[in-house]
């Protein structure tokens, strides 16, 4: 049986660091294994998490790395600074953070659908800042048209996640929900 999925102790350990207390839900991206790993806290303010649920993703097909224009997925402590396309139905797709029509509409092929959540490092000169800052390179986990892509590197940074996942996890989570985006995982 394979073990139970856990938050990363660098993920913990980062939190600690930044003196960033727990949010309700935690997510954790792993490049290696091209998934997403939800996690919520325990109901009556309990301090632990336990795991919600594994989605299929996928991450930039050009690897990992912080630096602006390299279309690499950054590394790190994040957290959902906004979320983008509340009450548009599935299959909408965005450009600049704007509905400009549907994938059934002429757009089969849509690079950003359905969601976003947009994220923000937190990582001072790491992610957070400079030429590294993942909230002004546009690093979003976000729907994607060509969901069979889904499970290995195809992005240009961001994280992809299928409709079916992105949807109930878009309405769940909160603006400020904590995000470990990990090499391994």
């Amino acid at each position: 049986m394979a073990p139970k999925p856990r938050i990363p102790n660098a993920g913990v350990l980062a939190c600690r660091r930044l003196h960033i207390g727990p949010s309700r839900d935690f997510l954790c991206v792993s490049v290696a294994r091209q998934s997403v790993d939800w996690f919520t806290r325990h109901p009556g303010g309990h301090p632990h998490f336990q795991h919600h649920r594994t989605f299929r993703a996928s991450t930039s097909r050009f690897g990992i790395g912080q630096v602006r224009d390299t279309h690499r997925t950054p590394l790190g402590l994040h957290r959902i600074a906004r979320k983008i396309g509340a009450g548009w139905p599935v299959g909408t797709v965005f450009k600049a953070r704007q509905a400009i029509g549907y994938t059934w509409q002429g757009m089969p092929e849509a690079t950003i659908a359905h969601r976003i959540l947009w994220l923000e490092g937190l990582e001072p000169g790491f992610n957070r800042g400079g030429d590294v800052d993942t909230f002004r390179r546009y690093i979003y986990i976000h729907g994607v048209a060509d969901e069979p892509t889904l499970g290995r590197p195809a992005s240009h940074g961001c994280i992809h996640l299928a409709a079916a996942d992105l949807m109930p996890l878009f309405d769940r989570i909160q603006v400020g929900a904590l995000v470990w985006i990990d090499a391994q995982g």
